[in-house]
Protein backbone atom coordinates (compact mmCIF):
# COMPACT_ATOMS: atom_id res chain seq x y z
CA UNK A 1 0.00 0.00 0.00
CA UNK A 2 1.31 3.60 -0.92
CA UNK A 3 1.80 6.15 1.57
CA UNK A 4 -0.88 8.18 2.78
CA UNK A 5 -1.60 11.61 3.11
CA UNK A 6 -2.84 13.32 6.31
CA UNK A 7 -4.10 17.04 5.19
CA UNK A 8 -4.63 18.66 8.78
CA UNK A 9 -6.84 22.08 8.29
CA UNK A 10 -7.24 24.24 11.33
CA UNK A 11 -9.51 25.92 10.20
CA UNK A 12 -10.03 29.63 12.11
CA UNK A 13 -7.69 28.39 14.97
CA UNK A 14 -6.10 27.91 17.35
CA UNK A 15 -6.56 31.76 18.44
CA UNK A 16 -2.77 32.37 19.50
CA UNK A 17 0.75 31.83 18.13
CA UNK A 18 1.75 30.35 20.44
CA UNK A 19 -1.12 27.66 20.77
CA UNK A 20 -0.12 27.57 17.02
CA UNK A 21 3.54 26.53 17.65
CA UNK A 22 3.06 24.22 20.44
CA UNK A 23 0.65 22.40 17.91
CA UNK A 24 3.20 22.60 15.19
CA UNK A 25 5.69 21.74 17.36
CA UNK A 26 3.89 18.48 18.32
CA UNK A 27 3.50 17.78 14.79
CA UNK A 28 7.01 17.96 14.18
CA UNK A 29 7.71 15.52 16.49
CA UNK A 30 4.89 13.17 15.80
CA UNK A 31 5.60 13.09 12.16
CA UNK A 32 9.40 12.20 13.01
CA UNK A 33 8.58 8.82 14.08
CA UNK A 34 7.06 7.48 10.60
CA UNK A 35 8.63 7.38 7.42
CA UNK A 36 4.70 6.33 5.37
CA UNK A 37 2.87 9.44 5.65
CA UNK A 38 2.82 13.07 4.60
CA UNK A 39 1.67 15.56 6.71
CA UNK A 40 0.28 18.98 5.42
CA UNK A 41 -0.65 21.48 7.85
CA UNK A 42 -2.95 24.08 6.86
CA UNK A 43 -3.09 26.65 9.40
CA UNK A 44 -4.47 30.12 9.43
CA UNK A 45 -2.38 32.10 6.65
CA UNK A 46 -1.39 34.65 9.54
CA UNK A 47 0.87 31.63 11.35
CA UNK A 48 2.72 30.81 8.10
CA UNK A 49 5.58 32.69 8.43
CA UNK A 50 6.77 31.47 11.76
CA UNK A 51 5.85 28.18 11.21
CA UNK A 52 7.26 28.05 8.05
CA UNK A 53 10.53 29.45 9.57
CA UNK A 54 10.38 26.68 12.42
CA UNK A 55 10.32 23.58 9.70
CA UNK A 56 13.01 25.24 7.83
CA UNK A 57 15.14 25.40 10.82
CA UNK A 58 14.54 22.11 11.97
CA UNK A 59 17.45 20.06 10.09
CA UNK A 60 15.24 16.32 9.68
CA UNK A 61 13.97 16.63 6.76
CA UNK A 62 10.53 15.35 7.66
CA UNK A 63 7.75 14.46 5.39
CA UNK A 64 5.96 17.66 6.43
CA UNK A 65 5.11 20.65 4.73
CA UNK A 66 2.83 23.55 4.91
CA UNK A 67 -0.71 24.44 3.36
CA UNK A 68 -3.09 27.39 2.74
CA UNK A 69 -6.59 27.11 3.72
CA UNK A 70 -7.56 29.69 1.02
CA UNK A 71 -5.49 31.69 -1.98
CA UNK A 72 -5.97 34.20 -4.17
CA UNK A 73 -6.08 34.25 -8.57
CA UNK A 74 -3.94 37.21 -8.94
CA UNK A 75 -0.37 38.30 -8.66
CA UNK A 76 -1.30 41.37 -7.11
CA UNK A 77 -3.53 45.17 -7.34
CA UNK A 78 -6.87 46.44 -5.90
CA UNK A 79 -7.99 43.57 -4.23
CA UNK A 80 -8.58 44.49 -0.69
CA UNK A 81 -8.55 41.46 2.07
CA UNK A 82 -6.92 38.80 -0.44
CA UNK A 83 -3.53 37.07 -0.07
CA UNK A 84 -2.25 36.10 -3.85
CA UNK A 85 -0.02 33.18 -4.61
CA UNK A 86 3.25 34.76 -4.80
CA UNK A 87 2.94 36.42 -1.43
CA UNK A 88 1.94 32.89 0.13
CA UNK A 89 4.74 30.86 -2.03
CA UNK A 90 7.12 33.01 0.40
CA UNK A 91 6.30 31.00 3.60
CA UNK A 92 7.21 27.75 0.84
CA UNK A 93 3.63 26.37 1.11
CA UNK A 94 3.29 22.85 -1.24
CA UNK A 95 -0.45 22.51 -1.33
CA UNK A 96 -3.79 24.80 -1.44
CA UNK A 97 -7.10 24.09 -0.39
CA UNK A 98 -9.95 24.98 -2.79
CA UNK A 99 -13.70 24.78 -3.08
CA UNK A 100 -13.54 23.68 0.66
CA UNK A 101 -17.48 23.29 2.02
CA UNK A 102 -16.97 26.40 4.22
CA UNK A 103 -15.98 28.34 1.36
CA UNK A 104 -18.75 27.30 -1.34
CA UNK A 105 -21.83 27.35 1.29
CA UNK A 106 -21.29 29.96 3.94
CA UNK A 107 -19.18 32.36 1.75
CA UNK A 108 -21.05 32.22 -1.21
CA UNK A 109 -17.71 31.05 -3.50
CA UNK A 110 -18.82 30.45 -6.92
CA UNK A 111 -17.82 27.37 -9.06
CA UNK A 112 -15.57 30.24 -11.54
CA UNK A 113 -13.88 31.34 -8.46
CA UNK A 114 -13.08 27.36 -7.37
CA UNK A 115 -11.95 26.87 -10.63
CA UNK A 116 -9.71 30.32 -10.91
CA UNK A 117 -7.80 29.30 -7.58
CA UNK A 118 -6.86 25.78 -8.75
CA UNK A 119 -5.92 27.16 -11.58
CA UNK A 120 -3.37 29.80 -10.11
CA UNK A 121 -1.96 26.99 -7.41
CA UNK A 122 -1.22 24.89 -10.50
CA UNK A 123 0.75 27.71 -12.38
CA UNK A 124 2.46 28.42 -9.05
CA UNK A 125 3.54 24.90 -8.87
CA UNK A 126 1.43 24.35 -6.08
CA UNK A 127 -0.78 21.49 -5.65
CA UNK A 128 -4.28 22.66 -5.42
CA UNK A 129 -6.50 20.04 -3.42
CA UNK A 130 -10.41 20.27 -5.02
CA UNK A 131 -12.76 19.70 -2.40
CA UNK A 132 -16.43 18.08 -4.02
CA UNK A 133 -19.32 16.43 -1.97
CA UNK A 134 -22.95 17.07 -1.72
CA UNK A 135 -24.79 19.17 0.93
CA UNK A 136 -27.58 16.92 2.09
CA UNK A 137 -27.93 13.04 2.50
CA UNK A 138 -29.51 12.18 -0.17
CA UNK A 139 -28.81 14.46 -2.93
CA UNK A 140 -28.26 12.83 -6.32
CA UNK A 141 -24.42 12.65 -5.50
CA UNK A 142 -23.81 11.59 -9.38
CA UNK A 143 -25.18 14.80 -10.21
CA UNK A 144 -23.58 16.93 -7.81
CA UNK A 145 -20.05 15.00 -8.09
CA UNK A 146 -20.13 15.85 -11.92
CA UNK A 147 -21.16 19.52 -11.74
CA UNK A 148 -18.60 20.39 -9.30
CA UNK A 149 -16.09 18.41 -10.75
CA UNK A 150 -17.10 19.75 -14.71
CA UNK A 151 -16.96 23.79 -13.26
CA UNK A 152 -13.46 22.58 -10.77
CA UNK A 153 -11.21 21.25 -13.11
CA UNK A 154 -12.70 23.59 -16.48
CA UNK A 155 -9.82 24.50 -19.27
CA UNK A 156 -7.20 21.93 -17.25
CA UNK A 157 -5.05 19.20 -19.32
CA UNK A 158 -5.20 15.61 -18.72
CA UNK A 159 -1.70 16.49 -17.36
CA UNK A 160 -2.85 19.36 -14.81
CA UNK A 161 -5.76 17.29 -13.35
CA UNK A 162 -2.90 14.16 -12.55
CA UNK A 163 -0.83 16.83 -9.99
CA UNK A 164 -4.25 17.66 -8.37
CA UNK A 165 -5.36 15.98 -4.84
CA UNK A 166 -9.53 15.73 -5.24
CA UNK A 167 -10.89 15.58 -1.55
CA UNK A 168 -14.43 13.83 -1.37
CA UNK A 169 -16.13 16.15 1.64
CA UNK A 170 -19.94 15.63 1.76
CA UNK A 171 -20.89 18.52 4.03
CA UNK A 172 -23.77 16.19 5.94
CA UNK A 173 -20.94 14.57 7.49
CA UNK A 174 -19.22 17.45 8.76
CA UNK A 175 -19.24 17.29 12.81
CA UNK A 176 -19.82 21.06 13.11
CA UNK A 177 -22.85 20.28 10.46
CA UNK A 178 -26.57 20.76 12.21
CA UNK A 179 -27.81 17.09 12.42
CA UNK A 180 -24.32 15.73 10.93
CA UNK A 181 -24.42 12.09 10.28
CA UNK A 182 -21.62 9.15 9.97
CA UNK A 183 -20.48 8.49 6.62
CA UNK A 184 -19.61 4.76 5.81
CA UNK A 185 -17.07 3.49 3.55
CA UNK A 186 -19.02 1.92 0.92
CA UNK A 187 -20.46 5.78 0.37
CA UNK A 188 -17.40 6.78 0.03
CA UNK A 189 -16.25 4.53 -2.45
CA UNK A 190 -19.12 4.84 -4.49
CA UNK A 191 -18.29 8.77 -4.29
CA UNK A 192 -14.42 7.89 -5.52
CA UNK A 193 -15.82 5.50 -8.56
CA UNK A 194 -17.54 8.38 -9.45
CA UNK A 195 -14.98 10.88 -9.56
CA UNK A 196 -12.74 8.17 -11.34
CA UNK A 197 -15.57 7.39 -13.99
CA UNK A 198 -16.04 10.86 -14.67
CA UNK A 199 -11.74 11.61 -15.26
CA UNK A 200 -12.00 8.31 -17.13
CA UNK A 201 -14.42 9.57 -19.50
CA UNK A 202 -13.56 13.45 -19.44
CA UNK A 203 -9.99 12.65 -19.71
CA UNK A 204 -9.47 9.15 -21.08
CA UNK A 205 -7.49 8.36 -17.92
CA UNK A 206 -6.35 4.98 -16.92
CA UNK A 207 -6.01 3.66 -13.18
CA UNK A 208 -2.52 4.44 -13.01
CA UNK A 209 -3.10 8.14 -13.96
CA UNK A 210 -5.41 8.98 -11.30
CA UNK A 211 -4.70 12.18 -9.08
CA UNK A 212 -4.89 10.69 -5.46
CA UNK A 213 -8.21 10.55 -3.67
CA UNK A 214 -9.16 11.79 -0.31
CA UNK A 215 -12.05 12.15 2.55
CA UNK A 216 -12.65 14.64 4.82
CA UNK A 217 -15.78 14.54 7.12
CA UNK A 218 -15.65 13.84 10.38
CA UNK A 219 -12.15 11.73 10.67
CA UNK A 220 -11.23 11.01 13.94
CA UNK A 221 -8.88 8.33 15.81
CA UNK A 222 -12.32 5.45 15.98
CA UNK A 223 -12.94 6.02 12.12
CA UNK A 224 -9.65 6.56 10.20
CA UNK A 225 -8.65 2.81 10.33
CA UNK A 226 -11.95 1.87 8.59
CA UNK A 227 -11.67 4.73 5.91
CA UNK A 228 -7.92 4.45 4.85
CA UNK A 229 -7.39 0.61 4.86
CA UNK A 230 -9.23 0.67 1.54
CA UNK A 231 -6.43 1.35 -1.17
CA UNK A 232 -8.56 3.95 -3.33
CA UNK A 233 -8.22 6.13 -0.58
CA UNK A 234 -5.28 8.05 -0.61
CA UNK A 235 -5.57 9.81 2.35
CA UNK A 236 -8.07 12.02 4.56
CA UNK A 237 -8.45 16.07 5.57
CA UNK A 238 -8.77 16.28 9.14
CA UNK A 239 -10.14 19.10 10.85
CA UNK A 240 -10.90 19.54 14.36
CA UNK A 241 -9.34 16.35 15.16
CA UNK A 242 -5.84 18.04 14.04
CA UNK A 243 -5.97 20.33 16.75
CA UNK A 244 -6.31 17.92 19.70
CA UNK A 245 -3.00 16.55 20.01
CA UNK A 246 -3.48 13.13 21.88
CA UNK A 247 -6.36 12.35 19.16
CA UNK A 248 -3.95 13.33 16.17
CA UNK A 249 -1.07 11.03 17.47
CA UNK A 250 -3.42 8.28 17.90
CA UNK A 251 -4.56 8.80 14.18
CA UNK A 252 -1.07 9.06 12.86
CA UNK A 253 0.08 5.50 13.98
CA UNK A 254 -3.01 4.29 13.15
CA UNK A 255 -2.58 5.14 9.94
CA UNK A 256 1.50 4.13 9.99
CA UNK A 257 0.32 0.45 11.31
CA UNK A 258 -1.59 0.30 8.13
CA UNK A 259 0.59 0.53 5.44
Amino acid sequence: MQNKIIIANWKANPTTLDEAMEIFDFCLGEISKYQNIQLIICPPSVYLEELSKKLIADNRQLAIGLGVQDIFWEKSGPYTGEVSIDMLKEFNISHALVGHSDRRYKIGESDEIINRKAKAALAADITPVLLVGEKNCGDDLAAVLEQQLSAGLAGLTAEQVTKILIAYEPVWAISTTPGAESDTPDNILKAIGLISNYLISGYDFRTGQMPGFLYGGSINDKNIVDFLKHQEISGAVIGGASLRKEEFAEILEKVSNLL
